[in-house]
C-alpha cells in the first residue's frame, strides 16, 4: 500500500511541475501579446496583432489564466 502512495505523490508532483511550466509561459506568452496589442513591442514588423485593442485583453487575460496555474502549481 505504501508504493501506491508513494508512486500517487510523485504524479502529483510531476504534474504540479507541468502546471507551473504551463503557467510560466502562459504568463510570457500574455504579457507578449499585452505588448504587441498596445504596440509596445512591434515584433515580429509584419504581425496582425500589433496595436490591435483586442490583442491587449487576450493577453491579459492568458496572463491571468498564467498566474492562476502558478497559484495552484505552488500551493501545497
Amino acid at each position: 500500500m505504501a508504493a501506491i502512495v508513494h508512486g500517487k505523490g510523485r504524479v502529483v508532483k510531476i504534474a504540479k511541475t507541468i502546471l507551473l511550466v504551463i503557467g510560466i509561459l502562459a504568463l510570457l506568452m500574455g504579457g507578449l501579446w499585452m505588448g504587441q496589442g498596445s504596440g509596445y513591442i512591434p515584433w515580429p514588423e509584419s504581425s496582425f496583432m500589433i496595436s490591435q485593442t483586442p490583442w491587449i485583453w487576450r493577453g491579459a487575460l492568458l496572463a491571468v489564466a498564467g498566474l492562476v496555474a502558478i497559484f495552484i502549481a505552488r500551493r501545497r
